[in-house]
């Protein structure tokens, strides 16, 4: 058996250790702190947490007041959605949302701000929304973006799922230009 195992949680898949990843050791529950009791692994006394993903999101802009919206078949079959992606071992969130526009759109990043970061529980995952701005230029797509196209603030938030972490990503961009 593996170092961790899948347990079906609150709806979606979760990933708890029951064995150690380094020595192979079936991990015991510990009380640790404030936190509760946590798989512990007693050769080498560490606490294992759980598992989740980190990612980014990014709100792509232009000088133009317009938002870049992608249509990705995988991920939605009715709504636009930002450039997001899975933050790889060694890179850091604003590497990671560098490469994600440069992959996903074929834009280079001139500017980023963190805006804040989104539980996403369904996925179980951390994505972290960053405002990325670019100089408008046409798109080039990877394969695993359908099709993307420059969209202005005015109409961007209709073309979201609402409620979506992308629209409330959109609507906090959109907000802090207005004021």
């Amino acid at each position: 058996m593996g170092p961790a195992v899948a347990a079906k949680g609150k709806g979606a898949w979760e990933m708890r250790f029951t064995y150690c990843p380094h020595c192979g050791r079936k991990l015991i529950r510990k009380e640790i702190g404030d936190e509760g009791k946590i798989p512990f692994c007693e050769a080498c006394s560490i606490p294992l947490w759980d598992m989740f993903t980190t990612s980014i999101i990014a709100a792509v802009v232009n000088e133009q007041k317009e938002v870049a919206l992608l249509r990705q078949a995988y991920v939605s079959q009715t709504s636009y959605v930002c450039v997001a992606g899975i933050m790889k071992i060694g890179e850091s969130a604003e590497e990671t949302v560098i490469r994600e526009v440069q992959e996903e759109l074929g834009q280079q990043v001139e500017t980023l701000k963190f805006i804040r970061s989104f539980p996403y529980e369904a996925k179980e995952m951390l994505m972290l929304g960053y405002r990325a701005e670019v100089k408008k230029k046409d798109f080039c797509l990877s394969q695993e973006v359908d099709s993307a196209r420059w969209v202005g603030y005015e109409q961007a938030l209709s073309l979201l799922r609402q409620g979506s972490i992308a629209w409330q990503l959109v609507k906090s961009v959109i907000e802090a230009d207005e004021r």
